[in-house]
């Protein structure tokens, strides 16, 4: 586990959660009224007055660092790193810039000499080194030099990166976007030639995960489009009138000969809700077929198929 002095931890401590979200994380921002936010992943997550609290589990703080170990799960060190990594938000121009407009330039990480750990990682999660292989010649995944994170690469219809998503490969619960990037253009496999179906996934691990399965199943994954949609929010009650994920609008948009869509979407309750919106707006004008996990997601379904194959039962 990494090192951080105190002086470092201090340094992170600047961020308040709303200069944070604002500055990283734009998207997860609702707002509530003038001076009060919400997160998307969290309705019941407010932010006001310098400080946060999340109603439904009955505890709060003031800082970006409470918010990232708390709520998201992430470890001291590898919170305080990455909230170092950005700019220092008292002073940065960047990030007056993100409170008045919300965007961000947007700059893949540089990128380490070789993928050796992430590769590691990623075997030990089930993926196939074949998927794995397409992914790092196309440009689609690489370690990062500074923390050796897996990045996961989306590319616009001109093959440039717009978006990047980035898993810690020594915590599996360090997760975050990179700042400026573009959920219409989140992390996919576009089919090698044109094909009618699109398999949706919230993560791109899922998504390899499923890469793997269609070589088990003899299948050649390269023949359908396969799309994360780069994590889900919760539908409003109304579902009818939620809002379908940028990934997936943006996808469909570039993708016209798209008729059918397959629904691989986590196992739990904010995926069952998500795939009963797409398929309440999107019945009438594609086939639609829902696959949920076993498990809790695509992944675990892997790993649970791969430890019965190691170890069958008798």
């Amino acid at each position: 586990m990494a090192y951080v002095s105190k002086e470092q931890i201090e340094l992170a401590k600047q961020w308040d959660l709303l200069t944070y979200l604002q500055h990283v994380e734009p998207y997860e921002l609702v707002k509530c009224s003038r001076n009060a936010y919400a997160t998307r992943s969290h309705d019941s997550l407010k932010i006001s007055n310098g400080k946060w609290f999340w109603w439904s589990r009955g505890f709060g703080g003031r800082t970006a660092l409470d918010y990232l170990i708390k709520v998201r799960g992430i470890s001291l060190p590898e919170a305080v790193l990455h909230l170092n990594d950005q700019h220092t938000p008292s002073s940065s121009p960047a990030a007056q810039v993100i409170r008045e407009d919300g965007a961000k330039p947007f700059a893949l990480p540089e990128a380490y000499e070789n993928a050796s750990r992430v590769v590691a990682y990623l075997h030990g999660r089930g993926i196939s080194h074949e998927v794995l292989e397409v992914c790092l010649e196309t440009g689609r995944l690489y370690e990062s030099r500074n923390y050796h994170n897996a990045v996961f690469v989306g590319f616009d219809e001109h093959d440039e990166p717009r978006y990047a998503a980035i898993r810690g490969t020594t915590s599996t619960r360090y997760m975050c976007e990179v700042p400026g990037s573009d959920k219409r253009y989140a992390f996919s496999l576009p089919a090698a030639e044109n094909s009618t179906e699109l398999h949706l996934f919230e993560s791109a691990i899922d998504l390899l995960s499923y890469c793997t399965f269609m070589l088990k199943w003899g299948k050649d994954w390269r023949q359908v489009h396969l799309l994360s949609l780069a994590g889900i929010y919760r539908p409003t009650e109304n579902k009818e009138g939620s809002i379908l994920p940028a990934a997936l609008l943006s996808y469909l948009d570039r993708h016209a000969d798209v008729k059918r869509l397959v629904l691989h979407l986590d196992n739990d309750e904010p995926g069952r809700l998500a795939a009963e919106m797409i398929e309440q707006q999107l019945a009438q004008s594609y086939q639609l077929e829902n696959e949920p996990p076993v498990q809790k997601d695509v992944n675990e379904d892997l790993m649970a198929y791969k430890k019965q194959r190691e170890y069958p039962s008798r």
